[in-house]
């Protein structure tokens, strides 16, 4: 009596674990960078990481640690042998350590190729606060443009997607 009572249990609980779901949780220590497709100009200029503590101290390299793949090819996840950095097309993924950070994007002006920008400044952007206790999953980093339309020198970075045409949509910023 006792061994068909213990196969039953056996099976019972097997089954559970065969049809039960795997609950999905987003790791807070996982961020997605995307930077979407672009003109083919724009997106062979790399913008680069920079992640600070909230005391200013550059921590990219040591409080990080990221990967990136093409969006055409998502299946095949890449090393960065050196520098962070992003092109039009790429998400970058990036497993951060417990805390608060400032994360922002720049081209520097020698970096800027096929640009031509006279000003010879370094394209920055805003700065977006992550914080793993209150973990965003993926944000979005793109272009500024002035009124007309030409890219300014500058990049976005939002955790809200741009509008897209047949390219993304550059943020309009009026030059000072």
């Amino acid at each position: 009596m006792k061994r068909p009572l213990i196969i039953a249990a056996i099976l019972l609980i097997s089954l559970s674990c065969v049809f039960a779901k795997p609950s999905i949780k987003h790791n807070p220590w996982e961020l997605i960078i995307y930077r979407p497709i672009d003109t083919e100009k724009m997106n062979m200029v790399k913008c680069y990481l920079k992640i600070e503590d909230f005391e200013g101290n550059d921590v990219t390299y040591s409080a990080v640690k990221a990967t990136y793949e093409w969006v055409e090819d998502k299946d095949k996840i890449h090393p960065y042998e050196k520098t962070y950095y992003l092109l039009g097309g790429m998400a970058m993924h990036l497993n951060i350590k417990k805390g608060r950070y400032k994360i922002t994007v720049f081209t520097p002006a020698d970096k800027q190729y096929p640009f031509n920008d006279e000003r010879k400044i370094t394209w920055t952007s805003n700065e977006f606060i992550y914080d793993t206790e209150n973990p965003a999953k993926v944000i979005f980093v793109y272009p500024t443009a002035n009124d007309n339309g030409f890219y300014n020198g500058g990049w976005v970075i939002s955790g809200k997607a741009p509008e897209f045409f047949k390219v993304t949509k550059p943020k309009m910023k009026k030059q000072k």
